[in-house]
């Protein structure tokens, strides 16, 4: 069956939830068995204990990508709550929010040119040093459509059969920002700047908190395999896209307004539906500093 990862002997990709501790502060609800948990019984808006810090760190690691209904933050709470994870990035192109440079604005409406995030990609991942996770706050929505797809990186790369896998041990890529940003907020007249971040990864990274691998290239920014003839590599590449989009490594989420999304862009892709036009989305992205990928 064309795409499919099933064989004779019965699925490639088997995962293994791990058999973890209940939670002491917080309520989580699984959107499937491979990524992807809704949070509740927390309210960001208030200060949170160091208990409810490391269970949301601990969630965000066991579920790559973590949701909040029903949170009233403000842009300064917002700001905080990103900080309790490292350093935030200024992204090196996007609108951001007057006097809050770490605070992008993520807009689409009936006369958008365009939406942030249509392809499936990991945020600047041209970055020498890419940023670790994003946190979105949608505060106006569709009344229907314009979900948000997160794949497992981790669950692409242990699907990939051990041939394939030594194959890309050792290789790296070119992610590069210029051919992405330029011109690309010019409808929120930005200026271009002189340069955008070109970076060289490795194709297969591995988490510095899990100790897990993931593949690590993505349709948005990486550009070529170093060292491989150009043919070889679009064809690597290629193959590499297709199969990490397949939707057994996937879930998805439907916003409501008043919605949070964090994701940990070391081990997960994304895409943002844009099927909802006339209608309007917005809201604000903090994104929190990463390191070098290794």
């Amino acid at each position: 069956m064309t795409g499919s990862l099933n064989a004779n002997a019965g699925p490639r990709y088997r995962h293994n939830a791990d058999e973890s501790a209940p939670y002491e502060t917080i309520t989580l609800d699984k959107l499937t068995p491979i990524l992807g948990a809704e949070i509740s019984g927390i309210d960001l808006s208030q200060p949170l204990s160091n208990r409810q810090q490391d269970e949301i760190h601990r969630a965000l690691a066991e579920n790559l990508v973590i949701f909040f209904r029903d949170q009233h933050i403000s842009q300064d709470q917002h700001l905080a709550f990103g900080r309790l994870f490292g350093e935030l990035h200024t992204h090196p192109a996007a609108p951001s929010e007057p006097g809050k440079p770490e605070l992008m604005i993520i807009h689409a409406d009936k006369d958008s040119p365009r939406a942030n995030g249509e392809g499936w990609h990991t945020d600047v991942s041209c970055d020498l040093e890419p940023p670790m996770g994003s946190i979105l706050y949608i505060k106006k929505c569709p009344p229907k459509g314009g979900d948000t797809l997160f794949a497992s990186m981790y669950a692409a790369y242990e699907a990939l059969s051990d041939r394939m896998k030594t194959y890309l041990d050792g290789l790296t890529a070119v992610h590069d920002g210029e051919s992405v940003y330029r011109g690309l907020y010019k409808n929120y007249n930005v200026v271009d700047k002189p340069e955008y971040p070109r970076a060289i990864h490795p194709v297969v990274r591995t988490h510095p908190v899990t100790g897990k691998k993931a593949l690590y290239v993505n349709r948005g920014f990486t550009r070529s395999l170093v060292g491989l003839p150009r043919d070889e590599s679009d064809a690597i590449l290629r193959y590499l896209y297709e199969h990490m989009e397949n939707p057994l490594f996937q879930c998805r989420f439907r916003w409501q307004e008043n919605s949070i999304a964090f994701w940990d862009n070391r081990c997960v892709q994304h895409r943002a539906m844009w099927d909802y036009w006339p209608h309007t989305r917005s809201g604000n992205r903090v994104t929190v500093a990463g390191d070098k990928p290794y």
